[in-house]
Parts: structure tokens; sequence; C-alpha cells
């Protein structure tokens, strides 16, 4: 909206004609997404707490984590209406990819947030069932896949790109493209859950991998830049910088509050649609391989679940009883039981995503 406006100013004022560089858009877009959040945070956080929406704390978790019970939840919330918020002021609303980005993350969000309220309101810690969760997140991250492909101009827009070598690209089929679009969006959404399981451990990951994929949008959606990387050129791409622009911003602002000791968590509010989005992105910039290095913590917390629950089910079925290979999944907890202090295993998985950001953004130029 307030492109619009800047354009229409602009035919008078041509110094309004500056809101027309995107570069400038995402950085306004990070700043009005942190200057949202902390106006609206704290209100948001009485509120919560007046309402009694606080966390249940799972029995057979960490036993350190029991004094974060009643710890008001739903805090993703926040994210979601700064970043809403800030995209619809900043962003070119003709923009198909935006519309896409914003159904995405909102649909996924209603799906974590009926999730949230089961937890807090029936006081079931399992909340929406692991399948209802998965039907209705197969449903839009299908739509959004069947979406892309029929609109996809060109083939380069659904060839599956191999990072480190420069001719490596595999053209996908239309089954082939929206199966990979749907596992993306809808295994990163459930990996960044996962991974949301202490005081700012999936917030700040998601900050800097939403910032490496502001910069590969934008690069993707420009023609000269797109050539002499070598990447597909996918026209209207630069568009999305902005959205994770205010991915980045609200992330920090939400950091604020989420930080250790948390005076707020995402729940699953937060973390489904902020992993969704992470996912939505990097399928239209044609960088899923990309996502898999930068997102690796929250890829191996995934994994980690997995193996766990599979190596118990297999060893029960064999032994009679089942054995574990971790002490805690997810790996996080894993560490804890080890010895490490919270916010000692939080920092560790900080630095290293950052490592693996850098790395996924090496890939831009190493090939």
């Amino acid at each position: 909206m307030l492109l619009a406006l800047t354009q229409w100013l602009a035919q008078d004022i041509r110094a309004f004609s500056v809101f027309n560089y995107i570069t400038l858009r995402a950085v306004l877009a990070a700043m009005t997404a942190l200057f949202i959040s902390f106006m609206v945070g704290p209100m948001m956080i009485r509120k919560l707490t007046a309402y009694k929406i606080g966390q249940p704390v799972r029995d057979d978790g960490p036993q350190t984590h029991l004094v974060k019970a009643g710890t008001p939840t739903m805090g993703g919330a926040l994210i979601l209406v700064a970043v809403a918020i800030t995209t619809l002021l900043w962003a070119d609303l003709g923009n198909k990819y935006v519309w896409v980005v914003l159904f995405t993350t909102l649909g996924f969000g209603v799906i974590g947030w009926v999730d949230d309220y089961r937890k807090v309101v029936h006081r079931n810690p399992n909340g929406l069932s692991a399948m209802t969760k998965i039907f209705w997140q197969s449903i839009i991250a299908l739509a959004v896949g069947i979406y892309l492909w029929n609109t996809a101009s060109l083939p380069a827009h659904t060839e599956l790109i191999v990072p480190f070598f420069k001719f490596m690209v595999f053209p996908l089929s239309a089954v082939a493209f929206i199966t990979l679009a749907y596992l993306v969006i809808v295994g990163t959404s459930n990996a960044v859950n996962l991974t949301d399981g202490l005081d700012g451990l999936a917030i700040m990951p998601t900050v800097m991998i939403s910032s490496a994929l502001a910069l590969f949008a934008y690069v993707a959606g420009h023609a000269v830049f797109a050539k002499y990387l070598g990447i597909p050129y996918i026209p209207g791409a630069s568009e999305l910088a902005v959205f994770c622009g205010a991915i980045a911003g609200a992330g920090l602002a939400f950091l604020w509050f989420n930080a250790y000791p948390a005076e707020v968590f995402m729940g699953d509010v937060g973390a489904l649609a902020l992993g969704a989005a992470l996912g939505v992105v990097a399928v239209i910039v044609r960088q899923e391989l990309v996502l898999f290095i930068m997102g690796g913590v929250f890829v191996v917390e995934a994994v980690s679940v997995m193996l766990q629950v599979s190596y118990f089910k297999v060893t029960r079925r064999i032994y009679g009883q089942g054995k574990r290979i971790l002490l805690m999944a997810p790996l996080h907890h894993h560490f804890e039981q080890k010895g490490w202090k919270e916010t000692q295993v939080v920092v560790r998985f900080w630095i290293i995503t950052m490592m693996l950001v850098l790395l996924g953004l090496a890939t831009l130029k190493l090939r």
C-alpha cells in the first residue's frame, strides 16, 4: 500500500521514486516489523497472561522445563501479524509471489493456532493429532505446488539446482516438482516446530536463514545478477526480499521477549508458519537444496526424532523392549541430558546455523 502511495507521489516529487528500490523496501520492512512487534509485544504478553494462555509442559520432557509451565504461548501470532502488515505495506501487491508466501504462511499459522488453542484451552499437551496437522498442511502445500507449476513461465522455474555445480540442473516433471515443493514446505514447517523447544532456539536461525533467502530472492529476480551468478532468472522473485526482511525484523523483536528466560513462547502458530514461509520462498527461488544446507540444525533436529522413534519401535518389536539412540529427542534435549545448560545449547546451535548460512551463501559464487 505504501509502495503504491510513494509511486503516486513520485509523479510530482521525484524523491519518492527511491521507494521503487527493493533493497530499501526490504530494509524498511525489517524496521517496520521490528517496530510493530516491539509496540504490540508487551501488550500481547499481558493479554496472554491475563487470559491464562500458558504453555503446558510435557511430563516426559526434561525436568528442568517444568518451571516453564504457565509461560504465555501463542506468541508466534505477534510475528505473523507484524509480517503480514509489513508485507502489505511495503511489497508490490500486484506480485503473485507475495500472495503465495502470505497464503502459505498464514495458512500454516491457522493450523498452528488451532493446535495451540487445543493445548491451552483443553489442557492437552498433544493438541491436534499428527494426522490432522499433516492433512491440512498437505492441502496447502499441494495447492501451492500446483499453482507454482501451472504459473511457471520458463522451464528453469521448475528445475532442481544442485549447489556448487554450475551445470548440474535436473528438469522436473509436474509430479516431481509438486512432490518436491510439498516435501520442502511441509518438512521445513515441522522441522522448525520440532526445533522450537528451548528459549530462542528456533527464532534466531529463522532470522538468519530468512535474511539469506532475501539475498537469493533479490538476485534471482534481477536479470543481470542472475545471469552473472548462473542461477535461474525469476521475474518478480525480488519482491520476496521484502517479505524475508519482514520475517527477520519481526523475528529479532520476538527474540527480545523469547530470550532466556522467555517471557512468551512462539507456539505452533509461529513455528509451523515460519518453517512453511522459509520452505515456500526456497521453492520459488529454486534453492531447495541450499535451504537444506542453511537449515541444517532444523534438519538434524527432525532426523533425530525420526531415528529415535523408528529405532524404539523396531527394537521393541525385536526385543520386546524399546531402546533409544539418544538420551532424549529432539537433539537439543539430548545435549541437555548430557549436562549442557539451555543457553549453551541455544547459542551453540546459533553458531552452527551462522556457519551453515554462510556456506549456503557461498553457493552463489562457488560453482
